[in-house]
């Protein structure tokens, strides 16, 4: 379980400790079955020099096996460790930026909020100075005039703000009681590790050097790859769904990347142009969470990632995936347009009905806000939309007589120490099987990494399932 303590207000989550009862320990059986080519993407492997810039993919020749000898030896080192995620990775010790430099820039946009736009009053102006003379550096000083974005936003801020704050304090309180969480006097300042750096094999591009092989014939075309006790694993392809279904971790490797693959779990490989092999894999689903890469100004500016408009992601397929009564969860920027979008616009299209909002909120090790709550630039909080398909909240859905649906509450909190990794998102499993169908499949669509119980898609599926973001420990039956 994740779940530290629950309120009326909502949960707060230790994700650490999800990640780590997930059972990240190889079979003692286990030799060659673990271990796979070192360059054995999809239908065909490619070498070294394919990553590094080499475009000639020789799909005959290009796979490299171990020797049976090394192959052994590797699986016996391998069936003697667990591995733990990186507690460092959680160490988020005090909030990133001042709280007196957001209270100036709070009150210039309250005093904006009041002018209705208009040219900003006295006072805003000298608070405006004061908050441009408290920065290190020098920078361009924005408009005191608030645009339609920004006023949208400080709106809803201002309207969900207390239930936030209420909320968090009770859960954090209740966290500092159980020993969880510890006040500031008693800060345990841990040592910083840095995470070893690894070559990131770049899974997004993987996934489009994979369109140009020739496409699965008929013949060779299936819909999942299934890995049994004792079976070896297969070359990861995007043609079809890899599935673990042993009690074990596995471990598998794409372009000389090793990544940990967690029992009882399946995920496909691909972006949204390959996502027929997840329709033939004949499930559907009672729980869908979606991470939309949704468009924002620094995505644009830094062409890091890839992002979808409304209309692409209006087109994935979720009403074919989805199970009736099927509770849908997408995760949403601060951005009133993305908001607005999800509930009037693409719930709708996919007929996802009795519509809430949930929020996820962030907080040091200490329990203070990551980013002061009313932070000008970035919230302590993310947005999480619910409903179900083809269903209501209305009342309590009956599946049968024994077993009722309860509807789904609306302003829910959703508290944890966050993951230093950008877009690592807090488990949810926990909290939403309450509000699901008992025994049902979970599908996480925009996925980063893999869950037990769980079907994981997207272009960057394994991101967080790097080995280099955990430990190994040594098993003590060594």
């Amino acid at each position: 379980m994740s779940i530290v303590c629950s309120l009326p207000a909502g949960w707060l989550l230790d994700h650490l400790s999800f990640i780590n009862k997930s059972g990240y320990q190889l079979s003692h059986s286990q030799d060659s079955s673990g271990w796979v080519s070192s360059n054995d993407a999809f239908s065909a492997a490619s070498t070294d020099a394919d990553v590094t810039g080499t475009t000639n993919l020789d799909i005959a020749s290009s796979s490299r096996k171990y020797p049976v000898s090394e192959m052994k030896a590797l699986g016996k080192e391998a069936s003697q460790k667990t591995y733990v995620f990186r507690e460092e990775l959680f160490n988020v010790l005090k909030p990133h930026i001042s709280v007196l430099q957001t209270e100036l820039q709070q009150r210039i946009c309250e005093a904006n909020l009041e002018n209705d736009g208009s040219v900003p009053h006295e006072k805003a102006k000298n608070e405006e100075s004061q908050v441009f003379t408290i920065k290190a550096k020098k920078k361009r000083k924005r408009s005191s005039e608030l645009n339609h974005g920004e006023r949208d936003a400080l709106e809803y801020h201002l309207k969900i703000s207390g239930v936030i704050l209420d909320g968090t304090k009770s859960l954090v309180q209740e966290a500092l009681r159980s020993g969880f969480l510890w006040s500031a006097s008693r800060q345990q300042f841990h040592a910083k590790t840095l995470v070893a750096g690894h070559h990131d094999c770049s899974l997004a591009e993987l996934c489009e050097m994979a369109k140009q092989f020739h496409p699965v014939n008929e013949d060779e075309q299936r819909t999942q790859c299934r890995i049994n006790a004792g079976g070896c694993l297969p070359q990861v392809q995007l043609s079809y769904v890899t599935e673990n279904t042993t009690n074990y971790a596995k471990i598998i490797t794409l372009m000389g990347e090793k990544y940990l693959f967690p029992p009882k779990s399946a995920f496909l490989l691909s972006d949204v142009s390959v996502m027929q092999p997840l329709l033939d894999y004949k499930k559907k689903f009672g729980i869908i969470v979606i991470d939309p890469p949704w468009e924002n100004k620094s995505v644009k500016r830094s062409n890091r990632y890839s992002y979808l408009s409304h209309w692409q992601i209006k087109q994935i397929p979720v009403p074919a995936l989805a199970a009736p009564d099927c509770l849908v969860v997408t995760w949403v920027t601060n951005r009133q347009k993305h908001l607005r979008f999800v509930k009037n616009e693409l719930y709708p299209y996919w007929s996802v009905h009795g519509v809430v909002e949930w929020f996820w909120v962030k907080i040091t090790r200490s329990g203070e806000f990551v980013f002061p709550l009313d932070s000008f630039h970035k919230k302590p909080y993310e947005v999480l939309i619910l409903g179900r398909v083809q269903g209501s909240t209305d009342r309590p859905l009956r599946i049968s007589e024994d077993i009722v649906l309860p509807a789904i509450p609306d302003q829910k909190l959703i508290v944890s120490v966050p993951c230093t990794l950008h877009s690592h998102k807090p488990p949810l499993a926990d909290v939403l099987k309450e509000y699901a169908k008992p025994e049902v499949n979970c599908l996480e669509l925009f996925a980063r990494n893999l869950q037990p119980g769980w079907t994981s898609w997207g272009n960057e599926v394994l991101k967080f399932q790097h080995i280099d973001y955990f430990t190994a420990l040594q098993d003590k039956t060594d």
